[in-house]
């Protein structure tokens, strides 16, 4: 019987462990161009830089100087890793109640050079993550699927593969913008807090940009990839205003759509949008839009 308990304890462990590398592989998404890879899960964008220096003080200096790191700047280390390193967290408030978190590690690598990591998330840091990340990428346990290709033909929207041919590009990490046809930024998440912070404070921060304004704000119904749940439309209103956005695409205000909500085995945050002289089709919505949201009638 004790052997038969023995042998639950170790299956369990050992599911659970592959169910944890399961999730975060399907959450996390990456990309390299070759100079550096970014990364994005649970709303967090995050990069990876190897650079050529030796970990001294000499080699550490230009790079402190590369990322705006200043002599000021605390420097401590991070006894956890067990690779040499100093790690720096910066604070900067950008909107009420919502401060921007800076992390970067400056780590000795398996080839006795500099790899550089950086988090950037708002209000709370957390270490455990950034431990997790940093020594996952040192360990070369990246799974290659998450890589998605520089050139746009499809793209794995939270599981589902979205084809849109070659029209569109990659302007950060999981954020798509195809010219007249619409925009959007998405993350995958563990669970629906996280997916929920993250589209509130892409609507704080949003609001508080200066160069424009929000003239309208309501909740919704949608259908976002299958589900009926509520969306945040915002129309943000460039009218006057000498905003560099605007005058490169012509529009004169933004329509804007937050949605969060479970799709599939985990939770996304997802911010849509179209400017006033894009395309629009007959249901209302620019055609990237519809790829992952109805508008409920």
């Amino acid at each position: 019987m004790k052997s038969l308990f023995l042998l639950i304890v170790a299956l369990t462990t050992t599911l659970s462990f592959c169910q944890e590398k399961d999730d975060f592989s399907k959450r996390l998404k990456a990309i390299n161009n070759q100079t550096i890879i970014f990364y994005n899960i649970d709303g967090v964008d995050f990069s990876s830089q190897t650079f050529s220096n030796e970990f001294s003080e000499k080699g550490l200096k230009k790079l402190y100087k590369k990322y705006s790191i200043n002599e000021s700047d605390i420097k401590v280390k991070d006894d956890s890793l067990k690779n040499n390193n100093f790690y720096i967290t910066k604070s900067e408030n950008i909107a009420e109640n919502i401060n921007q978190i800076s992390s970067y590690y400056f780590v000795e690598n398996q080839n006795k050079t500099v790899s550089v990591f950086w988090f950037g998330y708002y209000n709370k840091l957390n270490k455990e993550f950034e431990r997790k990340y940093v020594n996952h990428i040192l360990n070369d346990e990246i799974p290659k699927e998450v890589f998605e290709p520089m050139t746009i033909e499809s793209i794995d929207f939270a599981g589902r593969k979205i084809e849109l041919g070659n029209s569109c590009n990659w302007t950060n990490i999981n954020t798509v913008q195809c010219p007249y046809y619409g925009e959007m930024n998405w993350s995958v998440h563990k669970t629906i807090e996280t997916a929920k912070n993250s589209i509130d404070n892409q609507f704080n921060i949003t609001k508080s940009r200066k160069g424009g304004k929000v003239i309208s704000e309501e909740e919704i119904d949608v259908i976002f990839e299958e589900t009926e749940t509520k969306a945040k439309k915002v129309i943000y209103d460039f009218t006057g205003a000498k905003s560099l956005l605007a005058g490169m695409t012509g529009g004169k205000t933004l329509t804007i759509y937050y949605v969060a909500c479970k799709v599939r085995e985990n939770y996304v945050s997802c911010c849509m949008s179209f400017w006033n002289n894009d395309t629009i089709t007959e249901n209302g919505l620019a055609p990237l839009l519809e790829k992952v949201m109805k508008l409920k009638k």
